[in-house]
């Protein structure tokens, strides 16, 4: 587990660095915008790599901390298909979907985390999909409190293409990409 953790402190630690220390984010991409991505992305890379390698050690020896209830499954189901339909609709042009929701991808990430925490109940997994729930809504709340400009002409073809590619990557993971990845098909 300390793996798992180092790699979310790491992981969640660099991406809360606007929530925490705004002024010091803002001065240092003010000082070298190149410096900081390429700073944000190595400890973001390597986080990610110790979340992961994390997991895999942690999740045989994880103990079950509760049972997930029946209907979990199918609700991580529904939850996760919302997430990928979300989550790139932050770096697409302005859609509905964008526009209405402002921060598409912290929810996508909390419908993800939440889907996951239905379906699993063991310590590795309560801790790497707890982390990033509480995260998720951490920044949510920060964000919502930042004066942001209002969203540029809305492209409803955007939508579409989220919703369509969305789709299809959720049903690749769901028809094998997650077992082959994961180990676990979320189909049982």
């Amino acid at each position: 587990m300390t793996i798992l953790i180092l790699g979310l402190v790491l992981f969640l630690g660099i991406h809360s660095v606007r929530i925490l220390a705004g002024p010091f984010r803002d001065a240092q991409v003010a000082a070298s915008p190149n410096r900081w991505k390429g700073l944000y992305s190595l400890i973001s890379a390597v986080g990610l790599g110790l979340i992961i390698w994390g997991w895999i050690l942690a999740r045989p020896m994880a103990p079950q901390l509760y049972d997930p209830p029946t209907w979990g499954r199918h609700a991580t189901l529904l939850l996760v298909w919302l997430a990928f339909v979300l989550m790139p609709t932050a770096n697409a042009p302005t859609g509905r979907i964008k526009a209405t929701v402002r921060h598409p991808m912290l929810l996508g990430v909390i419908f993800w985390s939440a889907g996951h925490l239905l379906a699993n109940g063991d310590q590795a997994s309560a801790a790497l999909f707890g982390s990033f729930l509480v995260w998720a809504i951490i920044d949510l709340i920060s964000a919502l409190g930042r004066r942001e400009p209002a969203p540029v002409v809305v492209k409803p073809r955007a939508d579409i293409i989220a919703v369509v590619a969305g789709t299809v990557l959720w049903a690749v993971f769901v028809m094998g990409l997650h077992r082959m990845l994961f180990g676990v098909s979320p189909l049982g």
